[in-house]
């Protein structure tokens, strides 16, 4: 079963780390009776009234395991993370709830986190059923803590920074590499061709599928013919389309 931990406000100006990579050396420090599948970032909104440190984003782990195992075992080990790693001055928040305890009240919850103020109070009234838990300063780290776990259950939110294999991909990429890696390729060009599994990827340095149907999908667009860049990314080396008339030759996948 999978079992989603919601994470919020653990940094300050000053910390070496922010929730996201928080959240990755959390999956990466479980013991193996934990399956981590993936860490999903959420945006909330930069509004007067809100306080944030940067960006305002939370991060929900997915972490697969036996329907025996312990969640209480999974959430001290959480809670034992963040007190470790923690700024000092930050207002920190953890949920921790089976898959099918988050309920249409937590989506919703979740939705409304996205575009306007909320309070702790309201997250802690659409808890019932988990655990939410407010660790240090305000405690208003429970907001995106609860939120980031609706969000993640409603499936069409927020962006994987951690997923599998992602971040162990070559440069060198075809469409069948991430496929083969459990990610979808999804055209979002206006009149979208489809990409076929030894189309060649190019750009790939900075790769964060979106979180959509409840999965990893990766956005793309054509470049050329046989040829796709990640729709969304950071500046870098960009791809210089072949000139003439040439034509890219496919890739195979390793």
């Amino acid at each position: 079963m999978n079992i989603y931990l919601g994470f919020d406000d653990t940094d300050d100006l000053d910390a070496p780390m922010g929730t996201g990579r928080l959240v990755r050396g959390f999956i990466r420090s479980l013991p193996e009776e934990y399956r981590a599948v993936g860490v999903v970032r959420h945006q909330h909104p930069r509004l007067e009234g809100i306080p944030f440190t940067s960006n305002n984003s939370s991060a929900c782990a997915i972490i697969e395991m036996d329907p025996d195992g312990s969640m209480d075992a999974l959430r001290d080990l959480a809670v034992a993370h963040l007190r470790a790693h923690c700024a000092p001055g930050s207002d920190p928040g953890l949920c921790v709830a089976r898959e099918a305890d988050v309920d249409a009240a937590m989506i919703r919850f979740g939705q409304e986190a996205t575009g306007r103020r909320t309070t702790q109070k309201a997250a802690m009234a659409v808890a019932r059923g988990v655990e939410l838990l407010g660790l240090g300063g305000s405690n208003d780290g429970v907001i995106g803590a609860c939120a980031a776990v609706g969000l993640t259950r409603y499936g069409w939110c927020g962006r994987f920074i951690e997923y599998g294999a992602l971040r162990s991909l070559g440069p060198e990429l075809c469409v069948e590499d991430l496929t083969g890696a459990g990610i979808r390729v999804v055209s979002t060009d206006r009149d979208p061709a489809v990409p076929l599994p030894t189309d060649r990827m190019v750009d790939t340095h900075w790769m964060r599928p979106s979180l959509w149907a409840g999965g990893p999908v990766l956005q793309v667009r054509q470049v050329e013919p046989g040829v796709w860049q990640p729709a969304h990314g950071k500046p870098g080396k960009k791809h210089t389309p072949r000139q003439g008339g040439a034509v890219t030759p496919p890739c195979t996948a390793g």
